[in-house]
C-alpha cells in the first residue's frame, strides 16, 4: 500500500543509522521535494506493519478471519499523511499538482511495475490460454489503476474465483490512487471557494459515503466492497484526523487510554470478523477509528500502543509494508497453481515458506526499487519520471492487448493439455448452459425472487416422481446429471449462487438468496408435495447449526430429505493441475493439490446424518474417491470438474449415474 514517510529534523542517515540499515541508506540524503513541516511518526510505521501482516496473514489461511481489514487501516494512514501535506501546503500556498504526482509516482509505481513484470512472466510460463488471456486484461486495468472495477465485474472478493487472480490486491492501489487524484482537487477548489468550509465539507462527503457503505454492504456488497466512492469514508476517516479539528489529546493517561481502546477495536475486528461479515458498511468502523484514534494518540506525546509500535523490528516492517503487500498475493496465488518453491511441504511448512519469501521479495524491491527511484542511483527529473512511467504502461497495454488477440497464447501447451485445459471455468464451445443460469440458477448478486422463474424450475408434472435440488452452485451443477439421467423424474431446481440451502442465511448474504430459499423452504413445499428434497452446497464447518435446523423443520413437517456432502476440491482449478500434469508428465500433480479439509467434513456430515439428523447421506466424496485416488476425467480429456469443484457437464451425468446406483433416490413406483 502507499505510504508516506516525513520528517523536517532527521535526515535519512540518522533514520537508518538509527534502525541499522545499510551504509548505502545511511549516505543518501533528503531530496527537496520530499520535505514537510511534519513530524516523522515511528508509530505509523509500526501501525502499517500491523495492516499488512493482517493481509499477508489473512491471504496465507492463518487463524485471522478478520485480516482483511488491513486495507482499511492503510486507508485511515494514507488519508491521514496525504491529507495532512496537502491541507498544510494549500493553506501556505506552497502545493503544486505537479509535485503532489511526482510523489506519488515515485513511492507507487516503480515497485509496482517490477512486480507485474515479474508476474507478468510466471503467468506467460503457467496460465493456461484463458487464465493468460484473463491476465492481460487485469494487468492493463492494475497499471491503469482500475482493477477495483475490473475485479468487481469478475467476482466478490471473498469469493473462489478470486483466490485465483495473481493481481487481485491491485483493487486497493486502485482505490488510493482515484482518491490520490480527486483528494487535492477538491481540497485545492474548497481552499479557493470555500475556505471556511473545508472542515463542513470532508465532514459531509465522508457521512455520504459512510451511509452508501452501509447501504451497499447489505444490497450490493461486491461493488461496496471494491468502488471508491463506498470506500472514501475510510480514507477521509485519516483527512478528518489531518484537519485537527477535534481537541488533541494531551493528558498523557488519555493518550494510554485512546491507544489502546484504539489497539481494541482494530483486535476485535481482527480476531471476530469473518468474510460473511457485510464489509465494509458499519463493520469498518472498527478498524478505521481505532486506527484513528492510535494516530490521534501519538500525535501530542508518547503512549503505551505507540512504544509498541515504535520497536525497531515493527517499524521495519511498516517500512517494507507496501513491497510486502506487493509481492505476497502472487506468491500465494502461484503457489496454489503448481508453482512451488519448494516440494514435499505440509501445509504449514508451505506458509512459512511464502511468508519468508514474501519478506525476502519486499526487502530486495524496497532496497533496489523504491529507495533508488526515491532518493538514491535511480532518481530522474520528474519529466523522465513522468515520461518513462507513460511509455510502461503504453507497453503493458500493447502486449495485453496481444495476448488476448492471441487467446492467451495456446502455443505453450500441447493438444492434449490444451483440450483439458479448454474446460476451465465452463464447458468449451457449448452454449447450453447446463446449470440454467438466471432462472434456475441465480447468479446475480442483484437478482430478487421476480428472478426466479417458477414455471420453469418448479414445473407441476402430476404422475411423475417429484425431486426439489436446493442449494448453491454446487447443488446447480449436479441438475444437468439427474436430468439426463433421470428423464422420466420432475427434476425441479432452486439454486442461487453461494446460497446455502436452509432457514437461516448469513447475514452478508444478499436478499435474492435469502427470498429464493425462504420462498422454497417456506411457502412451496408446505403447500406442495415433493417425494424428496436433495440438500447440496459448498459445506463449510459454519454451516452445520443452521442446516441442522432446517433439517429438522422440514423432518417435523414429514419432508423427505437427502443431505448431500460437499464435493472433491482442490487448491487450484482441476483443468489447470491436469493439463500441468501433462505437460509435466506427472499424473500424481493434481492429487496434491486435494483439499483435505472437505474429507473431514464429509466424515462428521454422514456421522451427524446418521446419528444425529436421521436422514439419508450422499457422501460426493466416497463417489468418486477411493484406495487409488480420486476420480479426474469424467470422459477423455474431458475433466471432472470445470475449477475448484464445479461439474463439467460430462461429470454431472457421471455423478448422477453414481447416485442413482446408491439406490437412495425415492425412485420407485407410487
Amino acid at each position: 500500500m502507499e505510504s508516506v514517510s516525513v520528517g523536517p529534523d532527521r535526515s535519512p542517515r540518522q533514520r537508518w543509522r538509527t534502525l541499522h540499515f545499510a551504509r548505502r541508506l545511511a549516505q543518501m540524503t533528503l531530496p527537496p521535494a520530499f520535505e514537510s513541516s511534519l513530524k516523522y511518526r515511528p508509530d505509523i510505521d509500526g501501525l502499517r506493519a500491523v495492516a499488512v501482516l493482517s493481509v499477508v496473514f489473512y491471504h496465507l489461511g492463518l487463524p485471522l478471519h478478520g485480516g482483511y481489514v488491513g486495507v482499511d487501516i492503510f486507508f485511515t494512514i494514507s488519508g491521514f499523511l496525504i491529507g495532512s501535506i496537502i491541507l498544510r501546503q494549500t493553506a501556505e500556498g506552497s502545493f503544486t499538482f505537479a509535485n503532489f504526482y511526482e510523489r506519488r509516482v515515485r513511492r507507487i509505481f516503480p515497485a509496482l511495475f517490477v512486480m507485474m513484470f515479474v508476474s507478468s512472466l510466471v503467468a506467460y510460463r503457467y496460465l493456461l490460454p484463458l487464465e493468460l488471456k484473463d491476465y492481460a486484461v487485469s494487468l492493463t486495468a492494475a497499471g491503469f489503476s482500475v482493477s477495483n472495477f475490473y475485479f468487481w465485474r469478475q467476482s466478490g472478493y471473498f469469493d473462489p474465483a478470486a483466490a485465483s487472480q495473481p493481481l487481485l490486491h491491485t483493487w486497493s492501489l486502485a482505490v488510493e490512487e482515484q482518491f490520490y487524484i480527486l483528494l487535492p482537487i477538491l481540497l485545492v477548489l474548497l481552499r479557493r471557494v470555500a475556505p471556511r468550509r473545508i472542515d463542513l465539507s470532508i465532514y459531509l462527503i465522508a457521512s455520504v459515503s459512510l451511509v452508501l457503505s452501509i447501504y451497499g454492504a447489505l444490497r450490493y456488497p461486491a461493488a461496496t466492497f471494491y468502488l471508491a466512492h463506498t470506500r472514501a469514508w475510510e480514507l477521509l476517516c485519516g483527512v478528518v484526523l489531518a484537519l485537527d479539528t477535534a481537541p488533541r489529546i494531551r493528558w498523557p493517561l488519555l493518550r494510554h487510554a485512546a491507544g489502546i481502546f484504539g489497539a481494541a477495536l482494530i483486535l476485535v475486528a481482527l480476531w471476530f470478523y469473518r468474510p460473511w461479515t457485510p464489509y465494509p458498511g458499519l463493520a469498518a468502523l472498527l478498524p478505521c477509528l481505532g486506527s484513528a484514534l492510535i494516530i490521534a494518540a501519538g500525535q501530542t506525546g508518547p503512549n503505551l500502543v505507540g512504544r509498541v509500535l515504535s520497536l525497531k523490528p515493527v517499524v521495519f516492517i511498516g517500512l517494507i509494508s507496501y513491497s510486502i503487500y506487493l509481492w505476497h498475493w502472487p506468491l500465494i496465488v502461484y503457489t496454489s497453481y503448481g508453482v512451488t518453491l519448494v516440494n514435499g511441504l505440509d501445509r504449514h511448512q508451505t506458509q512459512i515458506l511464502l511468508f519468508s519469501s514474501s519478506i525476502i521479495l519486499a526487502w530486495l524491491s524496497w532496497y533496489f526499487v523504491e529507495l533508488p527511484f526515491r532518493y538514491g542511483s535511480a532518481r530522474v527529473s520528474r519529466r523522465v519520471l513522468f515520461s518513462g512511467a507513460a511509455v510502461v504502461l503504453l507497453l503493458v497495454a500493447m502486449s495485453s492487448a496481444g495476448l488476448v488477440a492471441s487467446r492467451g497464447a495456446p502455443w505453450r501447451f500441447s493438444p492434449e493439455a490444451r483440450a483439458v485445459a479448454a474446460y476451465i471455468h465452463g464447458e468449451p464451445h457449448d452454449t447450453l448452459d447446463p446449470q440454467r443460469n438466471g432462472n434456475c440458477f441465480i447468479s446475480s448478486a442483484t437478482a430478487t425472487l421476480s428472478d426466479f422463474s417458477i414455471a420453469t424450475c418448479l414445473p407441476d408434472k402430476p404422475g411423475r416422481k417429484t425431486l426439489l435440488l436446493l442449494g448453491d452452485s454446487h447443488a446447480a451443477a449436479l441438475w444437468w446429471g439427474l436430468h439426463q439421467v433421470l428423464p422420466e423424474v420432475n427434476v425441479m431446481q432452486a439454486t442461487a449462487v453461494g446460497c446455502k440451502p436452509v432457514l437461516t442465511q448469513r447475514p452478508r448474504q444478499y436478499a435474492g438468496c435469502t427470498a429464493i430459499m425462504d420462498y422454497a423452504l417456506k411457502q412451496y413445499l408446505p403447500s406442495h408435495k415433493v417425494d424428496a428434497v436433495l440438500i447440496e452446497a459448498r459445506w463449510d464447518e459454519g454451516d452445520m447449526p443452521s442446516l441442522a435446523a432446517t433439517i429438522d423443520s422440514l423432518r417435523q413437517r414429514k419432508v423427505h430429505v437427502i443431505l448431500f456432502g460437499p464435493i472433491v476440491q482442490y487448491d487450484s482449478p482441476l483443468p489447470r493441475l491436469l493439463a500441468l500434469a501433462i505437460s509435466r508428465d506427472d499424473p500424481s500433480l493434481a492429487s496434491r493439490h486435494l483439499v483435505l479439509m472437505y474429507q473431514r467434513l464429509d466424515r462428521r456430515m454422514a456421522s451427524l446424518a446418521e446419528h444425529t439428523w436421521h436422514v439419508p447421506y450422499v457422501s460426493l466424496i466416497d463417489l468418486f474417491c477411493g484406495k487409488q485416488g480420486c476420480t479426474q476425467y469424467a470422459a477423455e480429456h474431458v475433466p471432472l470438474q470445470s475449477d475448484y469443484g464445479h461439474l463439467t457437464k460430462a461429470g454431472s451425468i457421471l455423478a448422477a449415474t453414481r447416485i442413482v446406483a446408491l439406490g437412495v433416490l425415492p425412485l420407485a413406483a407410487h
